[in-house]
């Protein structure tokens, strides 16, 4: 933890400008974002010094259920057994900013549901356009400066002043028909951290467990069926119907296999080839130029 005397209190003491992203988030991979949660977690890992590619094998377990693709996390008692976390959730029964800054101090961060309308990293999609719900992770924050650090998508940001009170709703307190938002607190004190091979072996015990409970039938040949009754749907639809179908089968498929073959290429490293190369070409037919044509699929 480190306290600046501007009054920022922040977990790591690092800055946006010259924060590097894990390289599972690199620009060259087909999916540089997999989904807000799971890409909370890596960068949240990645600043630590840790591995988040060790605890992604439960991307295995993708499966096709009835109208979307599994939206993929890292399991809590992975996190917990590779790296000493646990995220558990939590009552949030104060202004969220004070609660923020007690629990960095203390050495442990939150994970909060946001709207990214308020989030200027959303720019190119949601930022004052949208009201959509979205996870981040606070690295630091500076409740009298109006002044939030935070990891989201592929990256640490910052915002502050309209962006902060509308996000934390500053002066607008929850309604009775708005809920506040979901929030998870991140302790780092849960076991220790496993390193080099501890950390390889335990992951290939994790993935013989996630693998054991992979889909019971072939879930591509059940998307496929369902994209048939669905098409006739989507082509009738607008945009933002189909753009929502997408994240939800195509694009969620996509990036966790993509995932999944640089787990295995981590774990395995030469051994793995065979299964990368399957995996990437689950990838691929899944990347959003696929995607752009469902009918394809």
């Amino acid at each position: 933890m480190n306290t600046a005397a501007t009054g920022l209190v922040s977990l790591l003491g690092l800055d946006p400008a010259s924060y590097q992203p894990h390289w599972l988030h690199a620009p060259e991979r087909t999916y540089v974002e997999t989904n807000c949660y799971t890409d909370v977690i890596i960068e949240l890992l990645h600043a630590r010094g840790e591995e988040p590619v060790a605890a992604l094998g439960c991307t295995v377990r993708m499966d096709f259920e009835g109208d979307q693709w599994t939206f993929f996390k890292p399991f809590p008692e992975d996190l917990q057994m590779l790296f000493g976390i646990d995220i558990h959730e939590m009552q949030p029964y104060r202004p969220l900013p004070e609660q923020a800054a007690e629990q960095i101090s203390q050495g442990h961060t939150l994970i909060v549901e946001l709207d990214s309308w308020h989030l200027p990293d959303t720019a190119a999609t949601s930022y004052h356009s949208e009201h959509v719900k979205t996870s981040v992770a606070v690295e630091a924050i500076d409740c009298a400066g109006e002044r939030l650090r935070y990891f989201h998508a592929t990256a640490l940001y910052e915002l502050c002043g309209e962006d902060y009170s509308g996000v934390f709703r500053i002066g607008r307190p929850y309604s009775k028909d708005v809920l506040p938002p979901y929030t998870e607190l991140v302790r780092f004190d849960a076991g220790p951290s496993l390193q080099d091979r501890q950390l390889r072996d335990a992951a290939r015990t994790l993935l013989v467990s996630h693998l054991a409970h992979r889909p019971a039938s072939n879930p591509f040949a059940r998307f496929g069926a369902q994209l048939e009754r669905d098409l006739p749907r989507l082509l009738d639809g607008d945009a933002s119907d189909y753009h929502a179908y997408a994240f939800a089968t195509v694009r969620m498929a996509g990036s966790a296999f993509e995932v999944a073959a640089s787990h295995v290429q981590w774990l395995l490293e030469d051994a793995a080839a065979p299964a990368c190369e399957a995996l990437q070409r689950i990838c691929l037919l899944y990347t959003s130029d696929a995607a752009d044509d469902l009918t394809r699929v």
